[in-house]
């Protein structure tokens, strides 16, 4: 979230909120005598059943979550730390091992665990902010991609600046990474993961110990000078939204972003809310190349509406191929998945030669039923080439549905499916997820 208010939402919609104008002030020992305490108290249960090469059905159950104390603000000047922890229950006899139990809700080797997962300093002036030490970050290459028990963890300082009208500037250097409880699905660091969000090193940055990011990119004797990012996001145009992110991970490699993002009302019905989008990834080998040659393109359009209670979108995306590292796909290694043609757990689109098809649905039962209740069902296909490193040649798809119940103020619940097919040749499998939150 680079914990500024200017980037938490970048990639859940493509939007930005503004960092507030707030002018420093003399604040009174009373005033600055009293933080806050916040946290989130999580369940998940997770079971998926494959089918295909492999038959076989595993489990898990896990409680955890995070709990936070911030410092109330003075003169422009506050501090947090938070501690995260998941604990698994055991609801099988025997060891635990991944023929029963799923790995994602855990640490490396099934631990349970916990750890100080933030601990930072914040400061203020006037439109410019600054934020060091350990933090969560949400930005299209570097994120939390928080679908399992625990998050993606960093060490950062990240600096923002708002005094342009309608624009954000940021600048941030990454130097360490502590994986979340998802990495451990993948098993054995390979293309799969390297290319979905987990690096080859990935193990060096479990169960809460942080690891430089070069080691998580690539693996243990490949410490760098970490990842420096800058961005420009800019919202003077109405509807329009750009944004320009680049990713010098030094060493290894530099990555561009760029999305933009057009809303405005349909001409036939002024009641439907339409919305374009798209996007572009280019990658390039930098330095000492410890990924070797790095080639890499992806694009990406999405069309959306909206309609009252109703909004859906159709994407399409591309993949290209070289003579590069991955034959010139996309290499994601800490976190940031911002595709807009990713399935739920089918994250092909980033392999090298591949075309990728996506549509879903929402429905908001809101004024139905009063409940604040969301369902959400889609479809992608993914058209993996022979140059991909992992399922070449096949054609993966992936259906799946999403179910959001805010219950009350501070408890949500969430049902989550997913139905892939070939997601490697001969390999399918069903898997549901239920999700209990609690947010103090």
């Amino acid at each position: 979230m680079l914990s500024l208010a200017a980037t938490t939402a970048i990639m859940a919609g493509g939007n930005i909120a503004p960092i507030p104008d707030i002018k420093p002030k003399v604040q009174t020992e009373a005033e600055v005598s009293t933080g806050k305490v916040s946290g989130q108290l999580r369940g998940f249960y997770i079971d998926r059943t494959y089918s295909g090469i492999l038959e076989n059905n595993r489990n898990s159950l896990a409680f955890g979550g995070w709990i936070g104390y911030e410092t109330a603000e003075w003169n422009g000047l506050s501090g947090g730390v938070k501690f995260y922890a998941t604990e698994g229950v055991k609801i099988h006899d025997g060891p635990y091992s991944s023929d029963s139990y799923d790995p994602s809700l855990y640490g490396d080797d099934f631990d349970n665990y916990g750890f100080i997962g933030e601990a930072y300093l914040n400061y203020k002036y006037g439109n410019t902010n600054l934020k060091i030490g350990r933090q969560k970050l949400n930005t299209p290459l570097a994120g939390a991609d928080d679908a399992r028990m625990l998050p993606n963890l960093f060490e950062a300082a990240v600096l923002s600046n708002t005094d342009i009208k309608d624009t954000t500037l940021i600048l941030a250097h990454v130097t360490r990474e502590t994986v979340g409880t998802f990495g451990n699905v993948y098993g054995t660091a390979g293309a799969l993961s390297l290319q979905s969000g987990y690096g080859l090193g990935y193990k060096e940055g479990t169960s809460g110990e942080f690891a430089d990011m070069g080691v998580i990119a690539l693996g243990a004797g490949t410490d760098t000078d970490g990842v420096t990012v800058g961005a420009v996001v800019y919202k003077g145009i109405e509807g329009l939204t750009l944004q320009v992110w680049d990713y010098y991970a030094h060493d290894i490699l530099n990555a561009v972003y760029l999305q933009a993002d057009y809303g405005w009302n349909c001409l036939l019905n002024s009641d439907v809310k339409m919305k374009a989008s798209a996007q572009y990834i280019n990658e390039s080998d930098i330095g000492d190349k410890l990924a070797g040659d790095v080639d890499s393109d992806y694009w990406a359009v999405k069309l959306g509406a909206k309609y009252h209670m109703l909004s859906g979108y159709v994407a399409y995306s591309q993949t290209g191929d070289s003579d590069g590292a991955m034959n010139g796909g996309i290499i994601t290694p800490w976190g940031g998945i911002p595709a807009f043609t990713q399935g739920m757990v089918t994250r092909h689109m980033f392999f090298a030669d591949t075309d990728t098809w996506k549509v879903a649905a929402t429905y908001n039962f809101k004024e139905l039923t009063g409940l604040d209740l969301k369902a959400t069902g889609y479809y992608a296909s993914f058209d993996v080439g022979s140059k991909a490193t992992y399922a070449a040649d096949t054609d993966a798809k992936e259906a799946g549905f999403d179910i959001k119940y805010q219950a009350t103020e501070n408890l949500n619940l969430r049902l989550r499916a997913n139905y892939p097919t070939d997601f490697k040749q001969g390999l399918d499998w069903n898997e549901y997820r239920l999700i209990v939150n609690y947010n103090f």
